[in-house]
């Protein structure tokens, strides 16, 4: 038994679990975005079907799919996030735990039990916390919020500014550092939306 299947052994029935898991912590441009999801321990089950694989393992097409049924399942999905400005303000730890306590407080009702990903528990949050190391590979729950930011994240940086930066393939790896992305800011520098304190975007 993991220790979400032992935490949740613990509880009611009728506890209203959330998970929460942040996506593009490791990207260059754009924001870190996390998704919060809430919903009754008894119904946890109904999430089997996404068999807590990490969502960065699924194809595109399948990850939009299982997004879909996920929110049919779940009682309220919340978005979080944190601009690139602020992540060269804060760091990009802080920066994420920011994102993950915006998208938790934003659900309605308020859980009694939230899942994390990750070593650090989210700050201010006045939520009872489990955190999980690599949780999106070991909780049903946190995978299915993985999911989430995913496809929230990956859509954003596409409407927003697939277009408006063509120069940096965005389209392609959605902000990410692939050989593409890092020649086009040596060609092109940073653009408004680059982490600058990521060191491959630094003008020293």
């Amino acid at each position: 038994m993991n220790l979400e299947a032992q935490t949740l052994a613990k509880m009611h029935p009728s506890t209203l679990v959330a998970a929460v898991d942040e996506v593009g912590r490791g990207a260059l441009f754009g924001p870190v975005v996390a998704a919060a999801i809430i919903i009754p321990a008894t119904e946890l089950s109904q999430l089997n079907e996404i068999a807590a694989k990490d969502s960065k393992k699924l194809s595109a097409k399948r990850r939009e799919a299982l997004a879909t049924e996920i929110k049919t399942v779940v009682a309220d999905v919340r978005i979080g996030y944190a601009t690139a400005k602020e992540i060269d303000e804060i760091n990009i730890l802080q920066a994420s735990l920011k994102a993950m306590g915006k998208a938790v407080k934003k659900l309605t009702p308020q859980p009694d039990l939230c899942f994390v990903d990750g070593r650090f528990k989210v700050p201010d949050l006045e939520v009872s916390q489990v955190t999980l190391t690599q949780g999106d590979a070991r909780s049903r729950a946190i995978a299915a919020a993985s999911i989430i930011a995913k496809v929230w994240r990956d859509d954003l940086i596409v409407r927003l500014w697939g277009d408006q930066y063509s120069e940096y393939h965005l389209a392609t790896n959605k902000g990410y550092g692939t050989s593409a992305h890092r020649l086009a800011i040596q060609q092109y520098g940073p653009s408004p939306q680059h982490r600058l304190s990521f060191r491959p975007c630094r003008q020293d």
